[in-house]
């Protein structure tokens, strides 16, 4: 499994400032082998990781999921 390090702070400025999302990258990035997305800080700590899957769907599963989750949080700080 190819293994991508990504400096967060960076990747996330980088979308606000294309005025995109992180599964239109990921979307882009598929191509039918899973790799493990590794987000680092400014100091090389591991901050979290994610499995792209190999395939559109599964990632559109992720998404969903993800928005869900995220949702759920949200409605709990309220």
């Amino acid at each position: 499994m190819q293994r991508i390090e990504i400096k967060a702070e960076q990747f996330f400025e980088l979308l606000k400032l294309k005025d995109t999302s992180m599964w239109e990258i990921f979307s882009q990035m598929i191509d039918g082998n899973e790799k493990e997305i590794i987000f680092l800080d400014n100091e090389d700590k591991i901050l979290f990781n994610y499995i792209l899957p190999s395939e559109q769907a599964k990632l559109e599963e992720d998404r969903k999921e993800f928005s869900k989750q995220f949702s759920d949080k949200l409605a709990n700080f309220n």
